[in-house]
């Protein structure tokens, strides 16, 4: 592992090398005349305009300038240097080509540049955003073969609003439009803007899809605008197109529901009109293999016979379809009714994914205590067990975990297990539970079982069964709640070295404690990270666990008046648990994202228990949390074992959990990304322990934080993300106060400073 750690601080060091010719040297590659285009800079004035607004209205101008400038970061254009250094003669295949075309990107020149046009463009810009007077004007700046486009814009005063109407006419869909208007984005005194226009267009439309009018579209909505209403002002007045289809201006109801369940494309021409099928309820099924229950869409489906037509019923029942995991292809048609001109046919074509499915998976895997190792997967799906989209789900695994180099060389691990896991589409309970979300609620009921061989020490039997549910309120918030949730931990061929070692270190024996494990754990997660044109987007998962609670009630079980309460002879824990994990993301530039994380844990035993179980304990250390330390390798609190080389390094674990990570990640090229990041963090426990000094949670906590940086490489191979990362340690907390920075002993060109302080981490996909 050693020699990974020198390749891959080379590896860096080249890159940084690499990426400082590159600013220095493009240039030299251009023909006499040329200049290499660096991009535009806009000023935009305006005495009337906020200092704030012309910001804005600059950047979001400077969007609009074509064409864009070589990829750059840091001021450096890696692209433009691979292209360059590549040459000419490249041919159509092999490295060079490679690196020219797929690595590289060739110069933008200034003579590509059409300042007039650009101009032009900004102006219109403005203009749209109601600055009628707008003026707009071009010039450049040309220094060491380098070029630079100057624009300036002369706002003027914005035009206002000083009346925006609705029609008023008594014809329906007109006054379905006026009714509206209290949710208009179009204020009397607020500025003119036209891609706010466009918005109020598209609100009315989704209002109106809403009461039935399932034929309107935006484009049959004309705003007129009168600029001469008054100084510098304009009125407004939201029309319905002369032009607009009759059927746009009616109203639709749902009338006849058919759903072909088991269809493919070679049907299309087979249905006959109307189709033939099975009735039940409101629907029309037509599955002549009975592969499905017609139940199962009665609780999917949100459209009645008779409703009025509204699109939140139309995208939410084929989001749900979607969602049952059932079906390839989902695929929904209105006709009107051969019955009525205001009623609509509805059809659902469902295409279904096989039923039954097996997938082998073998995995390669390393973590930073320089265990690497392998993993075998083999998996059963049965996507409709017993005809109602219920998902079957038969796995098993096998891998084993070996250290290559460091203290715990011959102590191998080995695991061998499998799982069982249903679900339904649909809550199980003793309660009528109707749901209209997008996503349908699910129930699930797991049983898995593995068996753990840790050469030379011990081995472990660990059962684990749960029932719960799993729901979704939007694409935002979905809850997790598991009414039973059961783990039961039996260690056995422990072997005398291990009794020995928990001789020495009585800590040591928490790992093979016989466990017992039950009650209700409950997870709520919010995210919005996938509206990725938000500067700021944000990631929350909070989770509670409550071990034991009803039956040490009913036990009257308490630790400190004797012995744990036992069921079939092992002491049930008893715990609160509460984690929080929150993540944020922010764009700083187009490539350059800022990602930041922090995590909260607390754990309080009682009752039963005097701490908790060890497979509920906070650990910290790793590729996915301190990365600068080896994995459980830190604290509790500042704690640290004194480990000879011959001895058995136990994993830390705490009661509290503290841990930050922040993590600067920019667009290099191609496939590849770099990061910089800092983390901190540690754990503590809850109570005072004679075998662990200075692990007990105190105000000082806060003194008591690891913390390293690093600098990390991720690719990008479009089916997974490989990532790594090299760091090493700037604070120690269990070195004396006053000495746990470590800034002073930094020394990169020192070989035992690397060796002693560098740590490699591969992993797959990013750590947060």
């Amino acid at each position: 592992m050693r020699s990974l750690h020198f390749k891959y601080y080379y590896l860096f060091i080249n890159l940084a090398l690499v990426m400082a010719l590159s600013g220095c040297s493009n240039t030299k590659y251009l023909n006499e005349g040329e200049l290499l285009y660096v991009g535009g800079d806009i000023e935009v004035n305006g005495a009337e305009t906020s200092r704030g607004d012309r910001k804005r209205i600059a950047e979001n101008m400077e969007t609009l300038l074509r064409p864009k400038p070589n990829t750059s970061f840091l001021g450096l254009r890696p692209k433009l240097y691979f292209y360059n250094i590549a040459g000419d003669s490249v041919g159509t295949k092999g490295f060079r080509h490679w690196l020219k075309y797929k690595m590289g990107e060739p110069p933008v020149l200034f003579s590509q540049v059409d300042l007039d046009y650009n101009a032009e463009l900004i102006k219109g810009y403005a203009e749209n955003k109601g600055y009628f007077n707008a003026s707009s004007s071009a010039d450049s700046t040309a220094k060491n073969k380098k070029a630079t486009a100057e624009y300036t814009v002369e706002l003027g005063s914005p035009y206002i609003y000083k009346e925006v109407d609705f029609p008023k006419d008594s014809i329906p869909v007109t006054a379905a439009i006026a009714n509206t208007r209290e949710k208009s984005l179009l204020k009397v005194g607020e500025p003119y803007d036209l891609d706010v226009i466009k918005a109020e267009r598209v609100r009315i439309d989704a209002n109106l899809k809403e009461t039935g009018y399932y034929y309107f579209n935006p484009d049959y909505l004309l705003a007129k605008v009168d600029s001469t209403a008054g100084e510098k002002e304009v009125s407004l007045k939201m029309v319905l197109k002369e032009e607009t289809p009759v059927e746009a201006k009616e109203t639709y109801r749902i009338n006849n529901i058919y759903i072909f369940p088991d269809y493919s494309l070679a049907e299309d021409s087979l249905i006959p009109s109307p189709p033939v099928g099975n009735k039940f309820g409101d629907y029309t099924i037509v599955d002549p293999k009975e592969k499905f229950k017609p139940k199962m869409f009665e609780r999917t489906l949100l459209f009645e016979k008779g409703e009025l037509y509204n699109r939140t019923d139309h995208n939410k029942s084929i989001n749900r379809l979607v969602n049952l995991g059932t079906f390839k292809f989902v695929k929904n048609q209105f006709k009107v009714s051969d019955s009525a001109t205001n009623l609509l046919d509805t059809y659902y074509y469902l295409t279904p994914l096989p039923k039954k499915s097996i997938r082998l998976e073998l995995l390669g895997k390393t973590n930073s205590a320089n265990y690497a190792g392998s993993e075998i997967n083999l998996s059963w799906t049965n996507r409709n067990a017993f005809k109602g989209a219920e998902e079957l789900r038969i796995s098993a695994h096998g891998g084993f975990e070996v250290q290559v180099a460091g203290l715990n060389q011959g102590y191998n691990i080995y695991r061998i297990g499998t799982e069982a896991t249903l679900t339904w589409p649909r809550l199980i309970t003793p309660f009528q539970t109707p749901s209209n979300s997008a996503f349908v609620p699910r129930t699930r009921a797991t049983l898995a079982y593995e068996f753990q061989a840790r050469t030379k020490l011990y081995s472990l039997n660990s059962f684990n069964t749960s029932f719960g549910y799993l729901w979704k309120e939007n694409l935002r918030k979905e809850h997790r709640l598991n009414v039973m949730d059961i783990t039961f931990v039996n260690p056995f061929n422990v072997t005398e070295l291990y009794e020995e070692q928990i001789a020495l270190n009585p800590n040591l024996g928490r790992i093979i404690e016989e466990q017992l494990i039950f009650g209700p754990t409950y997870t709520f997660t919010y995210t919005n990270t996938m509206a990725t044109a938000k500067t700021h987007t944000f990631y929350f998962q909070g989770g509670l666990d409550l071990a034991g609670n009803i039956t040490g009630l009913l036990t009257g079980a308490n630790i400190d008046s004797g012995d744990p309460v036992t069921i079939f002879d092992v002491p049930f824990s008893q715990y609160v648990k509460a984690e929080t994990d929150f993540r944020h993301y922010m764009k700083l530039n187009r490539g350059l994202d800022l990602a930041s994380r922090i995590i909260i844990g607390a754990g309080l035993p009682y009752g039963n228990s005097r701490e908790l179980p060890f497979v509920k304990q906070f650990f910290v250390g790793g590729s996915n949390s301190l990365r600068a330390f080896r994995a459980r390798s830190v604290g509790p609190g500042t704690y640290n074992i004194e480990v000879e080389a011959s001895s058995f390094l136990p994993d830390q674990s705490g009661d509290l959990k503290l841990e930050l990570n922040t993590e600067l990640r920019a667009d290099l090229f191609s496939i590849v990304e770099g990061a910089l990041f800092v983390d901190a963090g540690n754990i503590w426990l809850m109570n005072e322990d004679p075998n662990k000094p200075g692990a007990e949670f105190s105000k000082d906590f806060i003194k008591e934080l690891a913390v390293g940086a690093g600098i990390g490489l991720r690719f990008d191979l479009q089916f997974l993300i490989l990532r790594t990362d090299l760091a090493f340690p700037l604070r120690l907390p269990h070195l004396p106060k006053g000495q746990r920075w470590v800034f002073d002993q930094i020394d990169f060109g020192n070989s035992s400073w690397r060796q002693q302080n560098f740590i490699f981490n591969l992993a797959i996909g990013y750590p947060f």
